[in-house]
């Protein structure tokens, strides 16, 4: 048993129990109360053959290694208290983390490959690269892009993942996971949760059985640490941990540091910043510069909006709210995603996803309501002349609150 198992409480514990204690349990016995940070990249051992031995078990069954760390390409001791942490959080036996989110979806992709499963079932809109490493098979993937009523149909005896993104990047449209997870029978569903967290939605609790994070967003919260993160059960991670490896696309230990670190606060943040983004729809559906507001039923800190106006008026006018690419810092971003994260994808399979050209992507933090919303509406542009012509939503398209002149 790992030895942060030994201070697992046998009692369900609230998520924010949960993310304050996870990954740490073993700290007061070992006399510490903040994580240690190993920077190790290589650790002394004096029996070779013992070595050797453990090295060829990682090899063939891809578990983590009993005993003092190898190499910090196979493991490392403050990554491992993160993905522990995550995992718990996410309600899955175990996590693999990654230098970034597109390292770990390559993982994924790679693992499924590596067993002849090449073929992907897919759903847009998708964040960008993930589209693009999809369409483009940069992988030697083929994928196949459907609505959630079509995921049965799609399927081939060569299918090795079904993905979904939900809420989706950048429209917010949500998918009904337990149905997609049913459509997808043997063949595992892999759910992006980044823009959710385990605060808001855990995919595993309605049969996904793999889960993606970019880390770099809310888990870490500040802006400041890349990363991504898989969640699933421990068979799969086997699998992950032996690509990983072999491919070197790990996390960093400060970067492990931090990302726990930023798990302890996530459900506060989340939360605060859900309802401050709450607000300001509010105030968005009656503005009469805004065509459309995209806003998820389950809540969140995410906020669409379509404009009348010229977008990159908006983009160029703030000045508190900072305009830039990613999302779930303490700080607001905004950005134009046809431009910038959805640039890559064909203009007529963005727009078919209900991605238009007037679409505003905003990532609320932790400001105060007022000022933000002073800073949005000094930078909206001037009424309209006549209607915006919207794209027609796509399947699975959240609640969508229109604005004065729109239907």
């Amino acid at each position: 048993m790992d030895a942060m198992d030994h201070g697992r409480s046998v009692t369900p514990r609230a998520l924010a129990t949960e993310a304050v204690h996870a990954g740490r349990e073993d700290l007061a016995g070992l006399g510490l109360h903040a994580p240690p940070l190993d920077l190790s990249t290589t650790y002394p051992s004096y029996d070779a053959r013992a070595e050797a031995a453990r090295i060829d078990e990682f090899a063939t069954t891809g578990a983590r290694l009993d005993g003092p760390p190898v190499y910090a390409r196979l493991d490392n001791p403050t990554v491992a208290r993160f993905e522990e942490a995550l995992a718990r959080l996410e309600g899955a036996e175990a996590g693999v983390a990654f230098a970034s989110g597109m390292a770990a979806l390559t993982a994924v992709l790679l693992a499924r490959a590596s067993q002849g499963l090449r073929h992907v079932v897919a759903v847009r809109p998708l964040y960008g690269c993930s589209d693009h490493l999809l369409d483009a098979g940069l992988l030697g993937t083929e994928v196949t892009w459907t609505d959630p009523a079509g995921i049965a149909d799609a399927l081939r005896p060569d299918t090795g993942l079904v993905m979904v993104e939900s809420p989706a990047n950048p429209t917010l449209a949500e998918a009904d996971i337990r149905a997609i997870a049913h459509s997808c029978g043997s063949v595992p569903l892999l759910v992006d949760n980044t823009f959710a967290t385990p605060v808001l939605q855990r995919p595993v609790e309605q049969g996904a059985r793999i889960v993606l994070h970019s880390a770099t967003k809310y888990l870490g919260g500040h802006g400041d640490v890349m990363g991504g993160v898989v969640a699933c059960d421990e068979e799969f991670a086997r699998t992950l941990r032996q690509v990983r490896f072999a491919t070197g696309g790990v996390l960093h230990p400060l970067a492990g540091y931090l990302l726990l670190r930023g798990l302890s606060t996530l459900p506060v943040r989340v939360r605060a910043a859900s309802s401050t983004a709450a607000e300001l729809v509010r105030r968005l559906a009656t503005d009469p510069r805004v065509a459309r507001v995209h806003y998820p039923r389950i809540g969140g800190a995410m906020i669409a909006f379509e404009v009348y106006g010229d977008p990159h008026d908006v983009i160029a006018g703030v000045r508190l709210i900072t305009p830039a690419v990613s999302l779930g810092s303490v700080d607001t971003l905004i950005q134009h995603p046809a431009s910038i994260s959805h640039r890559i994808v064909a203009e007529g399979d963005r727009r078919s996803a209900g991605v238009s050209d007037r679409l505003l992507r905003m990532s609320v933090g932790l400001e105060d309501v007022e000022d933000l919303w002073r800073d949005v509406t000094q930078a909206l542009s001037a009424p309209p002349a006549g209607p915006l012509r919207v794209t027609a939503p796509a399947s699975g398209r959240p609640a969508a609150v229109p604005g004065p002149a729109v239907r």
